[in-house]
Protein backbone atom coordinates (compact mmCIF):
# COMPACT_ATOMS: atom_id res chain seq x y z
CA UNK A 1 0.00 0.00 0.00
CA UNK A 2 1.23 3.63 -0.70
CA UNK A 3 3.14 5.15 2.22
CA UNK A 4 0.96 8.28 2.01
CA UNK A 5 -2.62 6.13 2.00
CA UNK A 6 -1.25 4.21 4.92
CA UNK A 7 -0.12 6.63 7.15
CA UNK A 8 -3.00 9.14 6.79
CA UNK A 9 -5.64 5.95 7.14
CA UNK A 10 -3.92 4.96 10.36
CA UNK A 11 -4.17 8.02 11.80
CA UNK A 12 -8.00 8.21 10.97
CA UNK A 13 -8.19 5.26 12.90
CA UNK A 14 -7.38 6.63 16.01
CA UNK A 15 -9.95 9.25 15.65
CA UNK A 16 -12.66 7.12 14.55
CA UNK A 17 -11.84 5.05 17.67
CA UNK A 18 -12.78 8.37 19.67
CA UNK A 19 -16.12 9.34 18.35
CA UNK A 20 -17.34 5.94 19.39
CA UNK A 21 -15.92 5.70 23.08
CA UNK A 22 -17.83 9.06 23.17
CA UNK A 23 -21.32 7.44 22.40
CA UNK A 24 -20.22 4.75 24.16
CA UNK A 25 -20.06 6.65 27.22
CA UNK A 26 -22.79 8.91 26.77
CA UNK A 27 -25.87 7.54 29.04
CA UNK A 28 -28.39 7.85 26.25
CA UNK A 29 -27.19 6.01 23.07
CA UNK A 30 -30.08 7.45 21.14
CA UNK A 31 -29.24 10.85 21.74
CA UNK A 32 -25.82 9.81 20.99
CA UNK A 33 -25.82 7.82 18.04
CA UNK A 34 -28.27 10.60 16.44
CA UNK A 35 -25.72 12.97 17.36
CA UNK A 36 -22.97 11.95 15.59
CA UNK A 37 -25.10 11.18 12.14
CA UNK A 38 -26.73 15.23 12.78
CA UNK A 39 -23.50 16.25 13.28
CA UNK A 40 -22.28 15.43 9.91
CA UNK A 41 -24.52 17.99 8.50
CA UNK A 42 -22.77 21.54 9.13
CA UNK A 43 -19.39 20.24 7.52
CA UNK A 44 -21.37 18.17 4.30
CA UNK A 45 -23.01 21.63 3.81
CA UNK A 46 -19.92 23.45 3.44
CA UNK A 47 -18.35 20.73 1.32
CA UNK A 48 -21.28 20.30 -1.12
CA UNK A 49 -21.47 24.32 -1.62
CA UNK A 50 -17.62 24.36 -2.37
CA UNK A 51 -16.79 21.49 -3.82
CA UNK A 52 -18.01 20.28 -7.01
CA UNK A 53 -21.22 18.46 -7.90
CA UNK A 54 -20.14 14.16 -7.55
CA UNK A 55 -21.21 13.05 -10.96
CA UNK A 56 -24.35 11.27 -12.00
CA UNK A 57 -22.97 7.91 -12.42
CA UNK A 58 -22.46 8.58 -8.13
CA UNK A 59 -26.36 9.10 -8.18
CA UNK A 60 -27.69 5.77 -7.19
CA UNK A 61 -24.28 4.76 -4.64
CA UNK A 62 -25.65 7.75 -2.88
CA UNK A 63 -28.78 6.81 -2.71
CA UNK A 64 -27.82 3.12 -1.67
CA UNK A 65 -25.14 4.17 0.82
CA UNK A 66 -28.08 6.15 2.69
CA UNK A 67 -30.41 3.84 3.28
CA UNK A 68 -27.58 1.01 4.20
CA UNK A 69 -26.41 3.58 6.23
CA UNK A 70 -29.56 3.80 8.45
CA UNK A 71 -29.41 -0.19 9.03
CA UNK A 72 -25.71 0.43 9.95
CA UNK A 73 -26.91 3.32 12.68
CA UNK A 74 -29.51 1.39 13.44
CA UNK A 75 -27.95 -2.06 14.66
CA UNK A 76 -25.12 -0.17 16.02
CA UNK A 77 -27.84 1.67 18.17
CA UNK A 78 -29.07 -1.68 19.10
CA UNK A 79 -25.35 -3.18 19.98
CA UNK A 80 -24.27 -0.32 22.19
CA UNK A 81 -27.34 -0.64 24.24
CA UNK A 82 -26.67 -4.10 24.95
CA UNK A 83 -22.63 -4.82 25.23
CA UNK A 84 -19.66 -2.66 26.33
CA UNK A 85 -17.41 -0.81 23.86
CA UNK A 86 -15.00 -3.88 23.67
CA UNK A 87 -17.14 -6.15 23.47
CA UNK A 88 -19.47 -4.52 20.44
CA UNK A 89 -16.99 -2.67 18.82
CA UNK A 90 -14.40 -5.57 17.48
CA UNK A 91 -17.32 -7.69 16.49
CA UNK A 92 -19.39 -5.10 14.09
CA UNK A 93 -15.83 -3.24 12.84
CA UNK A 94 -14.16 -6.99 12.04
CA UNK A 95 -16.82 -8.25 10.71
CA UNK A 96 -16.61 -5.47 8.13
CA UNK A 97 -14.15 -5.92 6.32
CA UNK A 98 -14.83 -9.78 5.94
CA UNK A 99 -17.98 -9.02 4.13
CA UNK A 100 -16.25 -6.13 1.91
CA UNK A 101 -13.69 -8.72 1.16
CA UNK A 102 -15.99 -11.62 -0.09
CA UNK A 103 -18.08 -8.89 -1.75
CA UNK A 104 -15.08 -7.52 -3.62
CA UNK A 105 -13.19 -10.63 -4.44
CA UNK A 106 -16.26 -13.11 -5.43
CA UNK A 107 -18.88 -10.83 -6.95
CA UNK A 108 -16.61 -7.64 -8.97
CA UNK A 109 -13.81 -9.39 -9.70
CA UNK A 110 -11.01 -7.91 -7.35
CA UNK A 111 -8.05 -9.25 -7.52
CA UNK A 112 -5.67 -8.95 -4.46
CA UNK A 113 -2.47 -11.12 -3.04
CA UNK A 114 -2.94 -13.97 -1.34
CA UNK A 115 -0.48 -11.70 1.17
CA UNK A 116 -2.64 -8.89 1.00
CA UNK A 117 -5.90 -11.30 2.12
CA UNK A 118 -3.82 -12.90 4.78
CA UNK A 119 -3.15 -9.44 6.25
CA UNK A 120 -6.65 -8.60 6.23
CA UNK A 121 -7.53 -11.48 7.45
CA UNK A 122 -4.93 -11.77 10.86
CA UNK A 123 -6.99 -7.96 11.06
CA UNK A 124 -9.80 -9.15 11.07
CA UNK A 125 -9.11 -12.44 13.49
CA UNK A 126 -7.41 -10.17 15.65
CA UNK A 127 -10.55 -7.34 16.30
CA UNK A 128 -13.32 -10.56 16.43
CA UNK A 129 -10.80 -12.49 19.13
CA UNK A 130 -11.90 -9.58 21.54
CA UNK A 131 -15.38 -10.49 22.06
CA UNK A 132 -15.52 -14.19 20.79
CA UNK A 133 -13.40 -15.12 23.35
CA UNK A 134 -15.00 -13.09 26.35
CA UNK A 135 -17.21 -15.67 28.71
CA UNK A 136 -20.10 -13.20 28.93
CA UNK A 137 -20.30 -12.10 25.21
CA UNK A 138 -20.77 -15.96 24.01
CA UNK A 139 -23.28 -16.00 26.65
CA UNK A 140 -25.33 -13.25 25.78
CA UNK A 141 -26.20 -14.56 21.59
CA UNK A 142 -27.83 -11.00 20.75
CA UNK A 143 -24.70 -9.02 21.81
CA UNK A 144 -22.93 -11.55 19.38
CA UNK A 145 -26.60 -11.00 16.44
CA UNK A 146 -26.51 -7.36 16.27
CA UNK A 147 -22.93 -6.73 16.27
CA UNK A 148 -22.70 -9.20 13.43
CA UNK A 149 -25.78 -7.82 11.48
CA UNK A 150 -23.85 -4.03 12.53
CA UNK A 151 -20.90 -5.81 10.79
CA UNK A 152 -22.70 -7.25 7.55
CA UNK A 153 -24.12 -3.30 7.35
CA UNK A 154 -20.38 -1.73 7.51
CA UNK A 155 -18.86 -4.07 5.00
CA UNK A 156 -22.46 -3.17 2.28
CA UNK A 157 -21.48 0.70 2.90
CA UNK A 158 -18.16 0.07 2.33
CA UNK A 159 -17.90 -1.24 -1.19
CA UNK A 160 -20.62 0.95 -2.38
CA UNK A 161 -19.22 4.21 -1.03
CA UNK A 162 -15.63 2.53 -2.62
CA UNK A 163 -17.12 2.41 -5.81
CA UNK A 164 -19.13 5.50 -5.28
CA UNK A 165 -16.53 7.49 -4.89
CA UNK A 166 -14.65 6.57 -7.50
CA UNK A 167 -16.99 7.47 -9.86
CA UNK A 168 -18.56 9.97 -8.08
CA UNK A 169 -15.02 12.79 -9.65
CA UNK A 170 -15.66 14.55 -6.55
CA UNK A 171 -15.24 11.55 -3.06
CA UNK A 172 -15.90 14.36 -0.68
CA UNK A 173 -18.64 15.89 -2.55
CA UNK A 174 -20.25 12.30 -2.40
CA UNK A 175 -19.78 11.58 1.10
CA UNK A 176 -21.24 14.89 1.66
CA UNK A 177 -24.35 14.07 0.12
CA UNK A 178 -24.71 10.60 1.43
CA UNK A 179 -24.64 12.49 5.04
CA UNK A 180 -26.79 14.90 4.34
CA UNK A 181 -29.62 12.33 3.15
CA UNK A 182 -28.68 10.32 6.07
CA UNK A 183 -29.29 12.66 8.21
CA UNK A 184 -32.74 13.13 6.93
CA UNK A 185 -33.65 9.75 6.75
CA UNK A 186 -32.53 8.44 10.08
CA UNK A 187 -34.71 10.57 12.40
CA UNK A 188 -37.73 9.27 10.45
CA UNK A 189 -36.73 5.38 11.29
CA UNK A 190 -36.35 6.62 15.41
CA UNK A 191 -39.73 8.29 14.44
CA UNK A 192 -41.40 4.85 13.12
CA UNK A 193 -39.55 2.90 16.13
CA UNK A 194 -41.41 5.52 18.55
CA UNK A 195 -37.81 7.74 19.60
CA UNK A 196 -39.20 10.66 20.27
CA UNK A 197 -37.58 14.54 20.57
CA UNK A 198 -34.59 13.57 18.97
CA UNK A 199 -33.48 17.20 18.29
CA UNK A 200 -34.80 18.34 21.60
CA UNK A 201 -32.64 15.72 23.34
CA UNK A 202 -29.53 16.60 21.14
CA UNK A 203 -29.46 20.22 21.72
CA UNK A 204 -30.25 19.41 25.85
CA UNK A 205 -27.71 16.87 26.28
CA UNK A 206 -26.01 16.11 22.92
CA UNK A 207 -24.29 19.29 21.39
CA UNK A 208 -20.92 18.06 22.79
CA UNK A 209 -21.03 15.01 20.97
CA UNK A 210 -22.89 16.63 17.57
CA UNK A 211 -20.09 19.46 17.40
CA UNK A 212 -16.88 16.96 17.73
CA UNK A 213 -18.49 13.58 17.56
CA UNK A 214 -19.98 14.66 13.69
CA UNK A 215 -16.95 16.37 13.18
CA UNK A 216 -14.58 14.01 13.95
CA UNK A 217 -16.38 11.26 12.57
CA UNK A 218 -17.05 13.38 9.16
CA UNK A 219 -13.43 14.20 8.60
CA UNK A 220 -12.28 10.49 9.63
CA UNK A 221 -14.56 9.16 7.14
CA UNK A 222 -13.55 11.87 4.37
CA UNK A 223 -10.03 10.15 4.88
CA UNK A 224 -11.59 6.50 4.25
CA UNK A 225 -13.46 7.48 1.00
CA UNK A 226 -10.34 9.26 -0.41
CA UNK A 227 -7.87 6.19 0.63
CA UNK A 228 -10.80 4.05 -1.13
CA UNK A 229 -9.40 6.21 -4.04
CA UNK A 230 -6.37 5.38 -4.04
CA UNK A 231 -5.81 1.83 -2.73
CA UNK A 232 -8.00 -1.71 -2.61
CA UNK A 233 -11.20 -1.65 -0.99
CA UNK A 234 -10.71 -4.18 1.10
CA UNK A 235 -6.87 -3.64 2.50
CA UNK A 236 -8.53 0.20 3.28
CA UNK A 237 -10.89 -0.94 5.28
CA UNK A 238 -9.09 -3.94 7.29
CA UNK A 239 -6.29 -1.27 8.05
CA UNK A 240 -9.51 1.16 9.35
CA UNK A 241 -10.55 -1.04 11.59
CA UNK A 242 -7.12 -1.15 13.14
CA UNK A 243 -8.92 1.20 15.62
CA UNK A 244 -9.69 -1.78 17.76
CA UNK A 245 -6.23 -1.11 19.19
CA UNK A 246 -7.32 2.57 20.39
CA UNK A 247 -11.12 1.88 21.30
CA UNK A 248 -8.67 -1.43 23.36
CA UNK A 249 -6.95 1.82 24.82
CA UNK A 250 -10.08 4.00 25.29
CA UNK A 251 -11.77 1.28 27.66
CA UNK A 252 -9.52 0.65 29.61
CA UNK A 253 -8.44 3.73 30.75
CA UNK A 254 -11.22 6.13 30.26
CA UNK A 255 -14.49 3.35 30.20
CA UNK A 256 -12.70 0.97 33.49
CA UNK A 257 -12.92 -2.04 30.87
CA UNK A 258 -10.45 -4.59 31.93
CA UNK A 259 -7.23 -5.71 29.84
CA UNK A 260 -6.81 -9.66 29.64
CA UNK A 261 -4.89 -12.59 27.24
CA UNK A 262 -7.27 -12.16 24.25
CA UNK A 263 -7.17 -8.12 24.74
CA UNK A 264 -2.98 -8.96 24.42
CA UNK A 265 -3.61 -11.35 21.49
CA UNK A 266 -5.52 -9.02 19.35
CA UNK A 267 -2.91 -6.40 19.12
CA UNK A 268 -0.14 -8.64 18.83
CA UNK A 269 -2.36 -9.98 15.51
CA UNK A 270 -3.47 -6.59 14.15
CA UNK A 271 0.37 -5.67 14.42
CA UNK A 272 1.20 -8.00 12.36
CA UNK A 273 -2.03 -7.72 9.82
CA UNK A 274 -1.22 -4.00 9.55
CA UNK A 275 2.74 -4.84 8.53
CA UNK A 276 1.49 -6.94 6.20
CA UNK A 277 -0.65 -4.30 4.31
CA UNK A 278 2.17 -1.87 4.61
CA UNK A 279 4.39 -4.49 3.11
CA UNK A 280 1.79 -5.73 0.12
Amino acid sequence: MDPIVFTVVIIASMFHATWNGMVKKHSNKVTAISAVILGHVPMSIIAVIFLPMPSFKSLPYIIASAFIHQGYNWFLLKSYSLGNLTKVYPIARGFGPIIATIISIFFLGLIISKASILSISLVCAGIIIISLFNYKTINNLNIIKYSLITGFFIGLYTVIDGYGARVSLSAISYMSWGFILSAMLFPILLKINKYNNIFRNIINDGKAIFWIGGSISYLVYGVVIWGFTKAPIPMVSALRESSIVFIIFIGIFFLDEKINLAKIISIILIFLGVIGLKIF
